[in-house]
């Protein structure tokens, strides 16, 4: 019997092992570009509305705006898009809606990635096993009596990309739901912030100019 090695193995299953393989560059790709950009999304709402209520207290709106342009992530684009509209505070809470979801919707970007490659990569092993197990009973029956060895390259062809679809869902899925719970906790802490920030703009005798 000749040795079966694990070169074989990877060679065995290349058609399904490629599509796996591009899966998971990407899913890495977008798992690492997607915490960098959360990570420069962050910025503690609740404080930047304090400093910018205090600063319209003090210099105005004006001075509040110019302070906001300083920064470039969503509460900043958020609270901008609020002091910027002179309307009423029905008009302030739509467009304070429409900035925030501009924004969930950038952050957003190439998510869904993830969350197609969590849920097909696991069907894509599936698929590996079953051709390698099909493989297996032709070559058992091509070859009847020839003992384990005959099988042994279907059955390894089954087991390694069944372990490699789980290798890259694994990973896609942790990611995912990382992502789809660091937005949404931003979207909450913006949501409560501006409110508060449009609360002080919209009560009796607060407007500055």
């Amino acid at each position: 019997m000749s040795e079966f090695t694990f070169k074989e193995m990877i060679i065995q299953g290349w058609p399904v092992l490629s599509v796996l393989f591009i899966a998971s560059i990407l899913s890495v790709t977008v798992i690492v570009d997607r915490f960098f950009a959360l990570r420069r999304a962050w910025l503690n709402a609740d404080r930047f509305v304090t400093k910018v209520l205090k600063i319209i207290e003090s210099q105005g709106v004006s001075a509040a705006l110019a302070y906001c342009g300083q920064f470039t992530q969503p509460i900043s684009i958020v609270v901008q898009a609020v002091l910027n509209e002179k309307g009423d505070r029905e008009a302030k809470d739509r467009v304070a809606q429409n900035a925030m979801q501009g924004q969930i919707l950038e952050l957003e970007k190439w998510i869904a990635i993830l969350g197609t490659t969590g849920s097909v990569a696991p069907f894509v092993g599936l698929l590996g096993t079953v051709s390698g197990i099909i493989r297996a009973f032709i070559d058992m029956y091509t070859h009847a009596g020839g003992g384990v060895e005959v099988v042994a390259k279907g059955i390894a062809e089954a087991l390694i990309t069944t372990a490699v679809g789980l290798f890259v869902a694994i990973p896609a899925v942790i990611g995912y739901n990382y992502c789809v719970n660091k937005i949404r906790r931003l979207s909450r802490e913006i949501d409560v912030a501006v409110f508060r920030l449009i609360e002080s703009l919209t009560a009796p005798g607060s407007q500055k100019s």
